[in-house]
């Protein structure tokens, strides 16, 4: 069993027991967290998607750290002007532990669509205009 849920504005593909690195979120290490923005539920070949969400679906997973992520150097330079920035630059990280996948028991039914008439629209074509070409002359 999977899922695809919105994490801090990212999406993840989460499964039981599965650690993750997402943006840092307001919570206190140890506690534990929902999310309920599950966008694609898979339970044994059943794919349940959503519009934008599926109803009813949610994910609990713990916060176990907080943490910064790798150093990214920036590095700008215009070569014979003697300009160069450098900067760098640490992601804020939280890592978190999925607890469980909770889906949506009751499947929702097709409905039937109205049927709709569609006239025939009857357009005259018209040729498309060509140049007229001159006669060669022999001269």
């Amino acid at each position: 069993m999977y899922a695809i849920v919105e994490i801090a504005g990212q999406q993840f593909k989460v499964s039981k027991d599965q650690k993750v690195y997402v943006h840092r979120l307001a919570s206190e290490e140890g506690s534990k967290v929902t999310f309920d923005k599950v966008l694609l539920l898979e339970d044994n070949g059943n794919v349940t998607l959503g519009a934008p969400a599926v109803e009813g679906a949610s994910v609990e997973a713990k916060v176990l750290q907080h943490l910064k992520g790798d150093k990214v150097i920036v590095f700008k330079k215009k070569r014979r002007k003697g300009y160069k920035k450098k900067n760098g630059h640490r992601q804020s990280l939280t890592q978190i532990v999925i607890e469980g996948i909770s889906g949506a028991t009751a499947k929702k039914k097709a409905t039937k669509k109205a049927d709709v008439e569609v006239e025939a629209v009857t357009e005259e074509v018209k040729p498309k205009a060509t140049r007229a070409k001159k006669p060669k002359t022999e001269e």
